[in-house]
């Protein structure tokens, strides 16, 4: 067996892994413990959108609104990327301010390219009805290839 190659991403190859996955975990602290909670999402443009029902976990964000959330690639144990986001979380709500609205609007768009039912009658999840924006303040990203190169990035779909 050939040792495995380990190497940093680049932004561009973190945002494009961040747009192409639409599972991830979001990591937040609570009473003084660590939580990590697996979501779905959309990523555009430095935000990360997801949604979540009421409950502890929008609490905790409420008041320690500063977040990790992770998402991963992984084809063998030696052959996989990470990208790991820290930035703040805002509560998105239609009937607050016009920048939230406007917000609130832009992540219901992303977050149906890939669940189209999205807060419509036929919601398979129709508890969750709390959109959320991660600002992403900082981005980094590794990769493990055994026995080759590291891969080329793949390109961000627009």
């Amino acid at each position: 067996m050939t040792p495995p190659v380990f190497r940093e991403l680049t932004r561009e190859e973190c945002e494009a892994l961040l747009a192409v996955s639409h599972v991830g975990r979001l990591a937040y602290t609570f009473r003084d413990r660590a939580e990590i909670e697996p979501i779905h999402y959309a990523f555009e443009n430095g935000w990360i959108y997801g949604r979540t029902s009421e409950g502890s976990k929008l609490t905790a964000i409420d008041r320690n609104p500063y977040v990790a959330f992770e998402v991963d690639e992984v084809n063998g144990i030696f052959d996989w990327r990470s990208v790991v986001a820290h930035g703040t979380v805002y509560q998105l709500d239609k009937d607050t301010d016009p920048a939230r609205e406007q917000e609130f609007k832009r992540a219901l768009v992303l977050l149906r390219r890939f669940l189209p039912q999205t807060l419509k009658p036929d919601d398979p999840v129709p508890f969750r009805t709390v959109l959320f924006g991660i600002h992403v303040d900082e981005l980094s990203g590794r990769e493990a290839r055994q026995g080759r190169r590291a891969r080329a990035p793949k390109p961000v779909a627009k």
